[in-house]
Order: structure tokens, then C-alpha cells, then sequence
């Protein structure tokens, strides 16, 4: 049979000619060929999907990662505006105990005595300034944490573990130690 010959097919029963069988055929092979594109759709979609889900995923662990960071050097940064007088400030403690010893001194030349007394307070001002102050120790109970015991003595009328001397100031440095205080406590 040639192609421009009329060919009858006998599909359940009915009669079809040549045009009519090629449009079926083609109705059956792009049904057929459907759910494969179908099944394929769905696989690529999930697919597609879970990727989506794994750089989300990522992207979010990025983004937690990089606020933490920018976090912790916020604080950081805190921390050393709020701290960066403290080597400055212990390098200048000697310096305040030494005036202080040269004011407890007696002398007859009151203009020395009255400039050392400048000094030391506009010394203190400028501590004062950058949060250092000294700590008030005597007669108060002996703390390890801000205290350093050299020396132990029993003292008639005051109750144990008090501070009864004072050999050498403490100072704070806003909320840290800068240097413990050198006392005597009562047994």
C-alpha cells in the first residue's frame, strides 16, 4: 500500500482512514509520552526544591554567622574604648603614691607642698575622668578579690577579718581591678 492510498483500520470495530490513524497515533504517543514529562516534572521539582531549601539553609547560617561577628567585634570595640586607659592609668600609680608620700612629708616651704597638691589633684581629676578611682578600704571587711593581705594583727575591739591599715592603695579602673589595696587585717 502507498501513502496516498486510503488504508482502512479496523479499531474496535470502527473504520478509520490514513489521516485519521497518523492523528491517533499521535494523540496515543503524546499521551503516552505526558506522564513521563509529567513523572519527570515532579522529580525535577522536588528536586529544584530541596536545593532552594539547602541555599536557604546556608544563606541563613551566613547571615547568623556574620551578625555574631559583627557582634562580637561591637563588643570588643566596647570593651577596649571602655579599658583603654588601663595600662596608661597602672604605669601612672607609682607616680600617685609617690605624690602622696611627698604631701605627707613636713616642710616649711609651703609653695612646694602647694604645687605637689596641684599636681596631685589635677593627676587625680584626669583618672577621675577616665573611671580610675581608688578604693576605700580601712575598716571595712577584708575581700581577697580587692585586698592583699601582708600583714596580720590582733586588735582589741574590732571583729576579725577587718582592714585596719592601709600601706598602699587600691584603684578601680570602672569595673575592673587595676590594682589591689596593700593592707593590714585584724585577726
Amino acid at each position: 500500500m502507498s501513502h496516498k492510498e486510503k488504508k482502512k483500520v479496523v479499531i474496535e470495530g470502527d473504520e478509520m482512514d490514513f489521516k485519521q490513524e497518523e492523528e491517533v497515533k499521535e494523540t496515543v504517543e503524546e499521551s503516552c509520552e505526558e506522564p513521563a514529562a509529567q513523572t519527570e516534572e515532579p522529580n525535577e521539582t522536588e528536586a529544584l526544591k530541596e536545593e532552594l531549601a539547602k541555599l536557604k539553609n546556608e544563606y541563613y547560617r551566613v547571615f547568623a554567622d556574620t551578625e555574631n561577628l559583627k557582634k562580637r567585634l561591637q563588643a570588643e570595640a566596647e570593651q577596649t574604648k571602655k579599658y583603654r586607659i588601663q595600662s596608661f592609668a597602672k604605669e601612672v600609680l607609682p607616680v600617685i603614691d609617690n605624690l602622696e608620700r611627698a604631701l605627707s612629708q613636713e616642710t616649711t616651704d609651703e609653695n612646694l607642698k602647694k604645687g605637689v597638691q596641684m599636681t596631685y589633684d589635677q593627676l587625680m581629676h584626669a583618672l577621675e575622668q577616665e573611671g580610675v578611682a581608688a578604693m576605700d578600704c580601712l575598716n571595712k571587711p577584708f575581700d581577697p578579690n580587692f585586698h592583699h593581705a601582708i600583714m596580720q594583727e590582733a586588735v582589741e575591739g574590732v571583729e576579725s577579718n577587718t582592714v585596719v591599715e592601709v600601706f598602699q592603695k587600691g584603684y578601680m579602673l570602672k569595673d575592673r581591678i587595676l590594682r589591689a589595696a596593700l593592707v593590714k587585717v585584724s585577726e
